[in-house]
């Protein structure tokens, strides 16, 4: 089974990230920091895998490097952005003239990052970025006296702070955000490891099962849809 300590629900946690990065000693280092960070993170090294996941899958980040083979990553920015997706953007480059900076940023880049560069300065724009386009929409979902502030990263419950580990708070946050409606394992695996991570069988439950221990007093149930997955609702008991 895959685990990870629990850490401060108040740090940015469980997000998703697409790194786009042709250089596999760079592209694994900034996995391992990135990961070592709690975010979940996937990685491809071309501009075409890129185009063909970013149509398909939503992230919360993108760090895309420009001087991939094929299609460039200016190609994967104006394609992306012709999708009308919003997600923020940040670029890797080598080229640092100001006409490269000027075309990315203009083509709907949110940063720009020339190589070579630290990677805690690169960890700290990567949290003002999901900051940012988590600011863009609701942060705050609420279902009784239960709230999870998403932007925040941390949930109350009858105004007091609700005690969650990091996959826990990721579980809840995927259940609120589709209150009444059914969602399988895949999909709460899907938002809370990266491709390469190993789940284990019974992860997901174990995770469910400590979180419906959690929710006892919340006025909520998470019931079990037999082969179709779990269901967030109304206690009809509470």
């Amino acid at each position: 089974m895959y685990t990870r300590a629990v850490i401060d629900t108040q740090q940015p946690i469980q997000m998703r990230i697409l790194i786009v990065e042709d250089d596999p000693v760079l592209a694994d280092g900034l996995t391992r920091s990135l990961r070592g960070a709690d975010y979940a993170v996937d990685c491809v090294g071309n501009g075409a895998e890129a185009d063909h996941v970013l149509a398909a899958q939503p992230y919360d980040l993108v760090i895309l490097d420009i001087g991939l083979p094929g299609v460039d990553g200016f190609e994967v920015l104006r394609r992306l952005r012709r999708r009308g997706a919003a997600v923020p953007v940040l670029v890797l480059t080598a080229r640092d003239a100001l006409s490269d900076r000027v075309k990315g940023l203009d083509l709907g880049a949110d940063d720009y990052l020339v190589k070579p560069f630290d990677l805690p300065e690169l960890e700290a724009r990567v949290r003002a970025l999901i900051r940012r386009g988590q600011s863009g929409g609701a942060s705050v979902l609420t279902h009784g006296t239960l709230v999870l502030d998403t932007a925040g990263r941390r949930a109350t419950l009858g105004g007091e702070p609700l005690e969650l580990s990091a996959r826990e708070l990721g579980v809840l946050e995927v259940l609120m955000m589709r209150s009444g409606r059914v969602v399988n394992k895949e999909q709460l695996a899907e938002q809370l490891y990266g491709w390469d991570e190993e789940v284990g069988p019974n992860a997901i439950e174990v995770y469910v099962h400590r979180l419906r221990r959690k929710l006892e007093h919340a006025g909520v149930v998470i019931r079990t849809i037999r082969g179709l997955g779990y269901l967030l609702e109304k206690d009809p008991n509470g």
